[in-house]
């Protein structure tokens, strides 16, 4: 038996699943899509990748990845 919340016991990255249906990219308002293997929140539209830190989502436009220059 342990103290977890379900939506927590199985979050990828730490972050709970209902955080991550409600985040929209901060930079054009559209839809995130979440990549386990790398552990950020993607934004197509944007071509950015926001990181995950700790559980926490950074959704700071200067803390994001450019898709651009990584590909």
């Amino acid at each position: 038996m342990t103290d977890t919340p379900d939506d927590t016991s199985a979050a990828p990255c730490g972050v709970s699943p209902r955080l991550l249906e409600l985040l929209i990219c901060p930079v054009t308002g559209g839809p995130l899509i979440f990549d386990r293997d790398a552990c950020e929140l993607v934004s197509k539209k944007a071509k950015l990748a926001f990181p995950i830190k700790d559980g926490l989502p950074i959704m700071l436009e200067s803390e994001a990845r450019d898709l651009e220059v990584s590909s």
